[in-house]
């Protein structure tokens, strides 16, 4: 089971200047529901010093209250997750940076995996985080499911935790974009020469409560800047079609209803990013 430890007190006192191993980067808007379990899972870590950065983006919730009792330092930058990461990256001062989402925790162990995993092979760039999810009603265990068949995947995953002198190379998120830039930024990191490997430690995502409503919107407006990822020559973008939702006929038939659901779920999924898509394109055209 994945879980934050319990029983934190907040951020440690800052009078010592300590050289932190991990920079965890958060970038946040409006995360009032989900960042306080984000960042005690990144409080929470063992066997590894963490620095922990908030970069925000005009919330208007609890965000920034949350933020300032856990993190290290909180940023206001935007207007969108690239710009706010590489605000953050450039803040930090650990040779590896972590970036994770502010709905997101992270098992105990995996600064110190990860830490040691960069120590151990100069050539190792960035290294990709296992996924699980989980939320409330039944989409959102459609979601866990369509989690549990991804997992291992090299098509649907991107590394999460970086080499400095990796993101340094690379120069950071291309700030363009907000919709594929994971996949985009661990793709350059491999292009420049590094190696991608993958943590046994696993982060977990909260859905919520997932709606078809709110799937078909959420893709709709991603679909819009994804326009410039389709675009890309193949060798430069990672395949739509997703092989490990199909690959396992096993697993789908161990759980049907799921299935079922999960295959509805992507329906309206692929139909808001179509849809989002075709507005850019005739944005454009105009």
């Amino acid at each position: 089971m994945h879980a934050a430890g319990p029983g934190l007190r907040g951020r440690p006192s800052r009078k010592a200047v300590v050289v932190s191993e991990v920079s965890f980067v958060v970038p946040t808007r409006n995360s009032g529901r989900t960042l306080e379990a984000c960042l005690k899972s990144l409080r929470a870590q063992t066997g590894a010093s963490v620095e922990v950065i908030v970069v925000d983006n005009r919330s208007t919730d609890a965000t920034l209250r949350i933020a300032a009792r856990w993190a290290d330092q909180v940023i206001a930058h935007g207007p969108e997750r690239s710009a706010q990461r590489n605000a953050g990256w450039r803040a930090s001062r650990a040779r590896v940076v972590a970036f994770l989402d502010s709905d997101m925790v992270l098992d105990a162990g995996a600064a110190a995996e990860a830490a040691a995993a960069f120590c151990q092979d100069p050539g190792l760039g960035g290294l990709v985080v296992p996924e699980y999810a989980f939320g409330a009603g039944f989409f959102a265990r459609c979601r866990a499911h369509e989690k549990r068949l991804y997992q291992g995947d090299p098509d649907t995953e991107g590394a999460r935790f970086f080499r400095r002198a990796a993101v340094e190379l690379a120069g950071g998120y291309d700030e363009s974009r907000y919709a594929g830039e994971d996949w985009e930024f661990s793709d350059r990191i491999a292009a420049d020469g590094w190696t991608i490997g993958r943590l046994e430690s696993a982060v977990g995502h909260d859905e919520g409560r997932v709606s078809l409503g709110r799937a078909f919107a959420k893709k709709r407006y991603y679909g819009r800047n994804f326009y410039d990822y389709a675009t890309l020559p193949r060798e430069r973008r990672r395949p739509f079609i997703r092989t490990s939702l199909v690959s396992s006929p096993v697993r789908l038939a161990k759980a049907p209803a799921l299935t079922a659901g999960l295959v509805l779920l992507k329906a309206v999924e692929v139909g808001g990013m179509l849809c989002g898509m075709a507005e850019e394109r005739r944005a454009r055209r105009s």
